[in-house]
């Protein structure tokens, strides 16, 4: 069965694509939203492809890839109340959130932006480019994954 394609959104101050290349390999951890959460446990699985994208900077867009390298698993960061997004409700023995983990793939030149990719017919159906959108990871098909990554590539 083939993989699936998703869309990651951060914000580069929070964590950029440079930091995942850093790190090699990284906990996509801190989503609080039951829709992206059901998609962690459920959905999201290793092998899957990633298009890498900054929200809230001066220049929004897709900046890279990513492939997921582990399936989704507890949240941990919601359980410890030093983290940036705690919740008192999620246990250990009875956990609400989910995360897996991801490796950096191909860094674009420059970033695609929303702009760049609105004229793209192949691309008028991404989920991230409709009005209102604000989930923090998205499904996209592999036919705008291949779009975005020979936008990408082109720069």
């Amino acid at each position: 069965m083939a993989g699936k394609y998703w869309l990651f959104k951060s914000e580069p101050t929070a964590y950029s694509f440079e930091d995942l290349v850093k790190d090699g390999t990284a906990e996509w951890d801190g989503v609080r939203n039951f829709q992206v959460r059901n998609w962690l446990r459920d959905e999201i699985k290793t092998g899957d492809q990633v298009l890498f994208y900054y929200s809230n900077t001066k220049v929004i867009g897709i900046v890279g890839t990513a492939t997921v390298v582990g399936d989704g698993y507890p949240d941990n960061t919601a359980w410890d109340p030093g983290s940036e997004h705690p919740d008192p409700k999620s246990t250990p023995e009875n956990p609400i959130w989910y995360m897996v983990d991801i490796q950096a793939g191909q860094r674009f030149a420059d970033t695609v932006t929303p702009d760049e990719m609105r004229p793209v017919a192949e691309l008028g159906e991404m989920v991230v480019l409709k009005k209102g959108n604000r989930l923090s990871i998205t499904p996209v098909t592999q036919e705008e994954f291949e779009v975005v990554v020979k936008l990408g590539l082109a720069k």
